[in-house]
């Protein structure tokens, strides 16, 4: 699937123009993000599929813009007969992962989000480091969670996934 695909599917999904320009803000610097990664690792990450999960993230914002959005991504993007690869991307997209009984507090349905695939990773930490449009660093990150009352288990998730993902 080409980027124009991507974009195509979310108009087609419903999504916002500021969930879309956010999609693009958001591949746009995971792209970096997997040049860096792919230059540091023997096992690179798949670059296209970086481009289009990260665009497509948050396709389940035609439908909500709960936590539950990914699990309404993963729909969208299965009913859309996408790549199992996307739909996981989709759907463990949300902050640096939630396990399965976090998620089951959230409401969410009661299964892991952890992102296991560097693909995955790249697009979950990009999607943490752009806020709307714009790009934050990642002590930025970590005051806003702190200041919304996250727990040390989902701060201590994001800081894995830095160092996973930025080396």
């Amino acid at each position: 699937m080409n980027q124009r695909d991507a974009l195509h599917l979310l108009h087609k999904a419903g999504c916002p123009p500021d969930v879309i320009a956010h999609a693009r803000t958001v591949a746009k610097y995971a792209r970096e993000i997997a040049e860096r990664y792919n230059a540091r690792h023997r096992n690179p990450a798949d670059i296209e599929l970086v481009i289009t999960g990260a665009l497509l993230h948050d396709i389940g914002r035609a439908r909500s813009n709960g936590i539950d959005h990914a699990v309404a991504g993963a729909e969208i993007a299965q009913a859309f007969g996408l790549d199992e690869r996307i739909v996981r991307i989709i759907k463990r997209h949300i902050g640096a992962g939630i396990p399965k009984e976090e998620a089951e507090r959230l409401g969410l349905p009661r299964e892991d989000y952890l992102p296991e695939t560097a693909e995955e990773m790249i697009v979950a930490h990009a999607d943490n480091l752009v806020d709307d449009t714009e790009r934050i660093s990642i002590d930025e990150r970590m005051r806003r969670m702190r200041a919304r009352g996250f727990d040390s288990d989902a701060i201590e998730r994001m800081i894995r996934l830095h160092n996973a993902v930025m080396g």
